[in-house]
């Protein structure tokens, strides 16, 4: 018998008989693992997770636990997407027939590689509930699209087999969150159109949904003009002069230019719910998150533990906050959560999240590189940037924010502001007036570079041409605007061209 497969029969009886409480103590400890799995949705865990909005000093709104599990579960496996002509043999007629089986089956999960293994599934195939499409016409035309790799795949578009019948949507992470490599594999954690094989080609599928559904980048269904949907899902009325009021009466042509969510997902930035179509935030990377102490770019919330990142996934895909103090962003038939999946998968996908790897990095600490760290340290890098971890995991002011004195325990404050845009933090519903200082590792995969990934590369961010109006944006710029200055972190600037590339070449190692 091959030694993998002794080893894993091996494993499986080992796991049937501490389950029945006849293995061995020792043994049964190594295999047998039974989570504590958090209730996601509690109102203790949720009282003083989120941080206060900006210009209102209150904590964004949440539904209450009763509505959150008053939701019908959603456990569904999905199937990826073929161009016809790399369609597996038979796969058409396999998918009209399958029906629908369970993402998620707690009961068969022995091991933690089984839940592993759970977390992997759910991560690649839990789809968008809002963004599924049952139209012939969308279904006939995503038979029609070209394959975005060497795999045959079309992105992370999925077939969805239902009682309704057969489905087609995206991945709920993957669409995000996963790198491409050349021969087709990806590597989950990093954001899409990172620096690897291209971007990930759901940006075919997406003008689909979107124009056949109703979707604002949203996790509740809307069912009303375009304009409307996006003033909902962006505006930020308690602001003077909110550039989001005039969306409530924009067409869809008129929106989509702006950036809506094909461009998002293909440029690397994604104007999700409480964001905005003006002042975008890059997609981050999954990868080392239990690391972090706050979540998004702006802190909206602290990450206190696996709990609070099962919450944040349950919160972004079906259950985002849109009441603010006395301000209502939904009318109140509105206001529901279409559906949600269970704790258990909820755990699993965290858990996997957390156990995420870099992809092998090919650059080495040489010569040059080792110049380059005695420059981190010689210009005060470190101070924001604190090895080993690379962040100091503070939050940085914006600029022109003053920080309320009542502000939480829960905020570690760097009390600078490095003069970078300041819009996402102080003109949006995710604004809390600061931004988490990012973790440098992993600069070498990522691409798009501050908060709302205007800078392309890592030569681009520290050309100090980039303050000037001339600039050319690498990464995201304002509609209609082909110059425009990237102001703010000017650190690393007045070094010369040799010493730029040392620091550079130092930072791609980490």
């Amino acid at each position: 018998m091959p030694a993998r497969v002794e080893t894993l029969t091996w494993g499986i009886i080992v796991a049937v008989l501490c389950a029945a409480g006849w293995g061995h103590p020792i043994l049964c400890a190594q295999s047998v693992f039974r989570p504590t799995i958090p209730r996601t949705w509690n109102e203790a865990d949720l009282a003083e997770w989120a941080t206060p909005v900006a210009g209102l000093n209150v904590r964004p709104g949440h539904f209450s636990s009763e509505e959150y599990y008053r939701a019908p579960i959603e456990n569904r496996r999905t199937y990826p997407v073929y161009a016809a002509e790399r369609e597996p043999s038979g796969y058409w007629e396999m998918l009209h027939n399958v029906g629908s089986k369970p993402l998620i089956e707690p009961e068969k999960l022995r091991t933690e590689a089984d839940w592993l293994e759970a977390g992997h599934r759910v991560f690649e195939e839990l789809d968008h509930f809002t963004m599924r499409s049952y139209d012939p016409q969308v279904i006939a035309k995503v038979r029609t699209l070209k394959a975005a790799g060497p795999d045959g795949r079309i992105g992370s578009a999925r077939w969805i087999p239902t009682e309704k019948g057969l489905a087609i949507g995206l991945s709920n992470c993957e669409s995000c969150h996963a790198r491409r490599e050349a021969d087709g594999k990806r590597t989950h954690g990093p954001p899409v159109g990172s620096a690897g094989y291209g971007a990930d080609g759901a940006s075919s599928v997406i003008p689909l949904l979107v124009a056949a559904h109703n979707v604002a980048a949203a996790p509740i269904v809307l069912r009303e003009p375009p304009g409307m949907r996006a003033y909902r899902a962006y505006a930020v009325p308690w602001i003077e002069d909110d550039i989001h009021a005039t969306l409530k009466e924009m067409s869809a042509e008129v929106l989509r230019p702006l950036g809506g969510p094909a461009v998002a997902v293909s440029n690397g930035i994604f104007a999700r719910w409480n964001g905005s179509l003006y002042y975008p935030a890059k997609i981050p990377d999954l990868i080392g998150v239990q690391d972090r102490k706050y979540l998004d770019a702006t802190g909206t919330h602290v990450n206190r533990g696996i709990g609070d990142i099962m919450r944040y996934a349950a919160l972004v895909s079906f259950a985002e906050s849109s009441s603010f103090g006395s301000y209502q962003m939904l009318a109140p038939e509105q206001r529901r959560i279409e559906a949600r999946l269970p704790d258990e998968g909820l755990y699993a996908l965290a858990l996997y999240i957390r156990s995420l790897q870099p992809p092998a990095n090919p650059n080495t600490y040489d010569h040059k590189a080792r110049a380059g760290q005695k420059l981190f340290k010689r210009e005060g890098c470190a101070g924001c940037h604190v090895p080993p971890l690379y962040t100091s995991n503070k939050l940085t002011l914006a600029e022109g924010f003053t920080p309320p004195k009542d502000r939480p325990a829960s905020i570690a404050l760097l009390a600078i502001s490095v003069g970078t845009d300041s819009g996402l933090a102080l003109r949006t519903r995710k604004g809390t007036g600061y931004y988490k200082v990012p973790s440098l590792k992993g600069l070498w995969y990522r691409g798009r570079y501050l908060h709302d990934g205007s800078v392309a590369t890592l030569e681009e961010m520290f050309d100090p041409e980039r303050l000037q109006e001339s600039h050319k944006p690498g990464g995201f710029r304002p509609q209609g605007a082909t110059n425009h200055a990237i102001r703010g972190h000017t650190f690393g600037l007045s070094l010369n061209a040799e010493e730029r590339g040392q620091l550079i070449a130092f930072l791609r190692t980490l």
